[in-house]
């Protein structure tokens, strides 16, 4: 069976997207909608931007969003998924890809979603680090330390954990897991504290979109951040994405649980490689590539 995977910020690099453009009438003309939904020209930042242009939330998200939904539209009848996943933001590329929503309503909810966690990043100052070389456990026992200034945010794969907390906090949790054993402990550059209780402001203005958002019988199922687990009910997907913003990514779980459940390849769709470099420390023996157009 097919997987297919779509990733989220971080991913994003000066240029993504441009021969997509040059090269298919059908991106040119999705891209060019985008500018219009949007009421900026993206594809100016994305095709001649900088690195520092394209991590502004307000760009990075809906560059990401664009540059994974074209690929699979361009693809046309070659893109045939059993199931589909994507990495926090990259869940909404999945439900334009499973025809859970359309390419336009995922920009505007991506594009809305992005607005409500640039604004509460600026609400609440914070940040994320990733901690690699430590059991889940362990990360887990010391984030319970700290009355929900930290938690885990981000289950990468084994050994590969990140968390999302206030910037002090984030500091002694680091000193602390560095002193149990953690190979690794450094703060990532992101705007704030994604997949934590300090994006319920965000949640809250997300919610009403979304629950706007017509969502229908999906073509295959979408294994969903906030539980690993597949999905084809409508209701059941949307109450999901409401939750995410302020919930853990369970990637390790979620791609257990589609290699226990039959996919035999995973495709990611999108700018870069790093969910493929993800699934081969889940599972060496799975067949793991980007998508070709």
């Amino acid at each position: 069976m097919k997987a297919y995977v779509f990733p989220g910020q971080g991913s994003q690099y000066p240029g993504m997207g441009k021969d997509l453009y040059e090269k298919y009438p059908l991106a040119k003309e999705l891209f060019d909608k985008a500018n219009e939904i949007l009421g900026f020209r993206i594809t100016d930042l994305m095709f001649n931007g900088t690195e520092e242009g394209l991590k502004q939330t307000k760009v990075t998200q809906p560059a990401i969003f664009l540059h994974s939904t074209i690929i699979i539209k361009v693809m046309g009848d070659a893109f045939s998924p059993d199931m589909v996943a994507g990495h926090s933001l990259g869940e909404f590329s999945a439900l334009v890809a499973n025809r859970t929503i359309s390419f336009e309503e995922g920009l505007v909810l991506v594009s809305k979603r992005a607005a409500a966690m640039q604004k509460a990043c600026e609400m609440n100052p914070s940040t994320m680090a990733a901690i690699l070389g430590l059991d889940d456990s362990i990360v887990e026992e010391v984030c319970a330390g700290f009355n929900g200034a930290v938690v885990p945010a981000n289950y990468n794969s084994p050994g590969q954990i990140v968390i999302s907390g206030t910037f002090e906090a984030i500091d002694q949790a680091i000193e602390i897991l560095k002193a149990k054993g953690a190979k690794r402990a450094l703060k990532l550059q992101v705007g704030g504290a994604f997949h934590s209780p300090l994006m319920e402001p965000a949640r809250k203005e997300l919610e009403e979109a979304i629950n706007s958002t017509p969502f229908k019988k999906p073509v295959c199922p979408v294994y969903q951040n906030v539980n690993a687990k597949p999905s084809t009910d409508p209701g059941e997907i949307k109450a999901n994405m409401v939750m995410q913003l302020t919930s853990p990514v369970r990637w390790t779980q979620t791609i257990i649980n589609m290699i226990n459940d039959g996919a035999t390849s995973f495709t990611e769709a999108g700018p870069g490689n790093v969910l493929q470099g993800l699934i081969k420390k889940i599972n060496r023996d799975i067949e793991v590539a980007g998508a070709v157009v």
